[in-house]
């Protein structure tokens, strides 16, 4: 095959960006692990930006507050879509990750509290409660059209109420200030958008400009910035058309490429720079480990799917289309993926002491890891026994 094709080939598939994200996280941990982890980790730490307007942050925040909020809003701009004329569209359908978050947030958090409640390591309820929503769809995404879509949007939209949860959780538990001017200027930003969307304004222009501004004020308010990227992909209008391209869709297709294939990838290598110690594995059994890796792992699993068993039964909600529990299973799974957020709660928790960090650290890749493979595995198993339904 001519390599230009292949490439080609490659980059339109599926699994692309799942294989170059789990790429980028192995040599990030090589290069942590190396002699060019102390200089990549300075790099990270470097300050860039202007003194004017008070954007000066090091390039790791960049990364994690701004990149990544572009990411948001390309999840935003699916949920959205997905609402208006997708799998969403009906309250049923789009009830249900509400329920389920809400269950995967509040077992894994009374999972950690069994195991370290009255210890020194209290205060880190909140690690195991949050979804990495970038690492959970790059693995969904590797199984291509093996599983049925609904589910990929039912985990979009389950990570999406996740992080808005951890977003709160960390402001109203572990922020320090909250800066009250600024989020008040956030509220007036969110309402001028959401005016634009009323008065049926269009051009996407008009939309971007407040949208900067809405990054700006959410960052310096206190609370995690890439809530932002949410409120704007929201406010983009959409129709129901499948003949007239609407803003929201004309955005959506324009920001696939850069997400999956630049800002993801980037978001890996960033952080996942963890440098082992031997104090890390020693972590692993104590409460502290035991606590992040049964939330994760088990808390997550039975949080979503209790709560979303309860939800159908009540006939508030309905499965997703075409789905199995089995498959809700694999979901729950994936979910488990705490990471980014889950790490990020780990240093507010425990900012004073740097070998508990890096034992929470050690845990959460633990139990990321095995979230990740039980989930791959699980959905798979369920989309061969569906095949094998099929054919007899």
């Amino acid at each position: 095959m001519n390599l230009s094709l292949y490439f080609k080939k490659f980059f339109s598939s599926n699994q692309a960006s799942g294989i170059i994200l789990i790429f980028c996280v192995l040599v990030s941990l090589l290069i942590a692990n190396s002699s060019a982890g102390e200089g990549f980790q300075h790099f990270l730490d470097q300050e860039v930006g202007t003194h004017l307007f008070h954007l000066t942050y090091p390039v790791s925040i960049w990364i994690n507050d701004g990149l990544m909020a572009v990411f948001f809003l390309l999840v935003g701009l699916e949920i959205k879509r997905e609402m208006v004329e997708g799998e969403l569209s009906s309250f049923k359908n789009a009830s249900l990750p509400i329920f389920a978050a809400v269950g995967g947030m509040l077992v894994p958090a009374v999972i950690y509290t069994f195991f370290n409640s009255g210890t020194e390591y209290g205060s880190g309820w909140g690690i195991p409660m949050a979804t990495d929503i970038a690492f959970s769809l790059a693995i969904i995404s590797m199984l291509g059209k093996k599983i049925p879509n609904s589910i990929k949007i039912f985990l979009a939209a389950l990570a999406i109420v996740d992080d808005l949860g951890a977003i709160l959780v960390i402001a109203v538990f572990y922020t320090e200030q909250i800066h009250w001017t600024y989020l008040l200027l956030s509220f007036g930003t969110a309402a001028l958008l959401f005016l634009l969307n009323f008065l049926k304004v269009t051009r996407l222009v008009f939309y971007i400009i407040p949208g900067l501004f809405l990054w700006y004020f959410l960052h310096h308010s206190g609370i995690h910035a890439t809530i932002a990227g949410v409120l704007l992909a929201f406010s983009i209008p959409t129709n129901v058309s499948h003949v007239e391209i609407s803003p929201l869709e004309k955005l959506e297709h324009s920001l696939h490429f850069p997400v999956s294939f630049l800002i993801m990838p980037i978001f890996a290598l960033t952080n996942t720079n963890i440098a082992f110690t031997s104090e890390m594995v020693a972590g692993v059994t104590s409460t502290l480990g035991l606590g992040i890796i049964c939330g994760l792992v088990l808390g997550k699993l039975v949080g979503i799917n209790l709560f979303s068993f309860i939800a159908i039964k009540l006939k508030l909600s309905s499965l997703p289309q075409n789905s199995t529990w089995t498959q809700m299973a694999g979901v729950g799974l994936l979910a488990g993926i705490g990471f980014t957020m889950s790490i990020f709660i780990a240093l507010l928790s425990f900012k004073d002491d740097i070998p508990i960090q890096d034992e929470a650290k050690f845990a959460i890749l633990i139990a990321s890891f095995l979230a990740a493979v039980l989930g791959f595995v699980i959905l798979s198993m369920s989309s061969k026994k569906d095949m094998n339904e099929i054919e007899n």
